[in-house]
């Protein structure tokens, strides 16, 4: 077996960077991605969905590159894996094989993995859907993987429409997945807390708003002050 395309693990993200980003959603990281002109804003593909999307996905990428349903590789890198990571499976959107199931996911549990993100297919979707550790798939078949190898872990890779590189933030819930790249963490973060701050402050306008309708009380402005901007222009 050649290991020269198995490269070590990257180092973890800080633990209170990641408490901060917890504090967030993938969609309002990719808000803030998209307001620093970062392309695709770290959305990775919509048909790419968690099987159960009561799970929160965050912690720190690790990649497999691999294709036609061979998970070979995928094996190895949970086998090294280590608590706090996400192993992302760049499996080409594959779609006549799954390239893991309940075992491989358990195992990843095992290690302490943090989620799997698989751009491609797995199977055993209710054993994986019980299981702690989130999962996120393009979909499901029934035929068992490919093992050929050697495949590459913890290198470049573009999975699910988005460039992922060893190290990077990955974030996952119902709506999707988000990845961040490694060296523009802070700047999205506070972009994204902007974002929150925001929206916080329009819930608030709309919960006063509601209140009022239902007292009978005179009603405030609604609609945000950059809709009213628009419309002036318009």
């Amino acid at each position: 077996m050649n290991t020269d395309q198995y490269l070590p693990l990257p180092e973890l993200i800080p633990a209170a960077l990641l408490e901060r980003f917890r504090a967030l959603s993938p969609a309002q990281l990719c808000d803030g991605m998209q307001s620093l002109g970062i392309p695709r804003s770290g959305c990775m593909d919509a048909d790419l969905l968690p099987l159960d999307d009561r799970k929160i996905l965050l912690g720190t990428a690790y990649t497999v590159d691999t294709e036609e349903g061979d998970n070979f590789p995928i094996h190895v890198a949970i086998y090294q894996g280590r608590p706090g990571y996400v192993l992302v499976v760049a499996g080409k959107a594959y779609p006549e094989r799954a390239y893991l199931g309940d075992l491989m996911a358990g195992a990843a549990q095992a290690v302490g993995l943090a989620g799997l993100v698989v751009d491609g297919c797995v199977r055993d979707r209710r054993p994986l859907a019980e299981l702690d550790i989130p999962v996120y798939a393009r979909g499901f078949m029934q035929r068992s993987p490919a093992k050929q190898g050697p495949g590459r872990i913890n290198v470049p890779v573009r999975c699910a429409g988005v460039e992922v590189a060893p190290g990077d933030l990955v974030f996952g819930d119902y709506d999707g997945v988000t990845v961040v790249p490694r060296a523009r963490l802070l700047e999205v973060l506070e972009a994204a807390e902007k974002k929150d701050a925001y929206e916080a402050q329009r819930r608030a306008v709309i919960a006063d708003y509601a209140h009022r309708r239902a007292s009978g009380e005179p009603l405030p402005e609604l609609a945000p002050g950059w809709v009213t901007e628009l419309l002036k222009k318009s």
